[in-house]
C-alpha cells in the first residue's frame, strides 16, 4: 500500500451512489445505506474544504431498468448534497474511465490520482479502480465508503472487505473517512 496521502489536485469521485440504491424501491438499500451516505457527506465536505473537486457518477441502465435515465432510481442520491458546479458523469458500464470525458475531467484538475467511493463495491467500484489505473492515476479507496448487496454466497460486509484486501493488493492506497478527514 501506498504509504502517501492523495495529492492536494486529487478529485474525489463519487460512482455510482443513486437514488436506487437507497430508496428500497425496487431493490433492497446496499448494505449500511444510511452510513454510507452520511460518509459521503462527510467527505465531500472534507473535499470542498480542502479545495479538492468532487465529481458523481451515474450509472445509466438500459431502459426498463431502476437505473434507467429518466426512471426513479436514477439520478444522485439528493441527501448527499451535490452542488450545482459539480458535475455528473454517466455511464454504461462498470468502469466508470469508461466515459472519456472522466478522465479528461481529472487530467484538468491537474491530478494524477484520485479518490473513489461509492456502488456497488463488486461491480462499479472494482471496475473504476481497475479503470483508474488503466489511466495511469494513482487511486486511493475509502475503505468504508463503498458498498453493495449480498450475494447468493456472500455477505455484503464479506464482499467488501474481500475487495478492500484486492485494491489494496492491486496498489491502491486505502484510507477510511476519518483518516481523511480528520488528518
Amino acid at each position: 500500500m501506498p504509504d502517501t496521502p492523495p495529492s492536494a489536485a486529487a478529485p474525489l469521485i463519487v460512482i455510482d451512489l443513486q437514488t436506487g440504491m437507497f430508496d428500497g424501491r425496487f431493490e433492497p438499500p446496499i448494505h449500511d445505506a444510511h452510513a454510507i451516505a452520511e460518509r459521503t457527506r462527510r467527505l465531500i465536505g472534507w473535499a470542498r474544504r480542502t479545495g479538492r473537486k468532487v465529481a458523481f457518477v451515474r450509472h445509466d441502465g438500459p431502459q426498463g431498468d431502476p437505473l434507467a435515465p429518466g426512471a426513479s432510481g436514477w439520478p444522485v442520491w439528493p441527501p448527499l448534497g451535490q452542488a450545482a458546479d459539480e458535475p455528473t458523469f454517466g455511464k454504461k458500464v462498470g468502469n466508470a474511465f469508461s466515459n472519456p470525458e472522466l478522465a479528461e475531467w481529472v487530467a484538468g484538475q491537474g491530478a494524477t490520482d484520485v479518490v473513489l467511493l461509492g456502488a456497488q463495491t463488486d461491480f462499479c467500484v472494482a471496475a473504476t479502480v481497475k479503470g483508474a489505473f488503466a489511466e495511469g492515476l494513482g487511486v486511493t479507496v475509502v475503505s468504508d465508503a463503498h458498498s453493495t448487496l449480498d450475494g447468493d454466497r456472500e455477505t455484503a460486509p464479506d464482499i467488501i472487505a474481500r475487495h478492500n484486501e484486492a485494491f489494496e493488493t492491486q496498489g491502491a492506497r486505502m484510507a477510511t473517512t476519518a483518516e481523511l478527514t480528520e488528518g
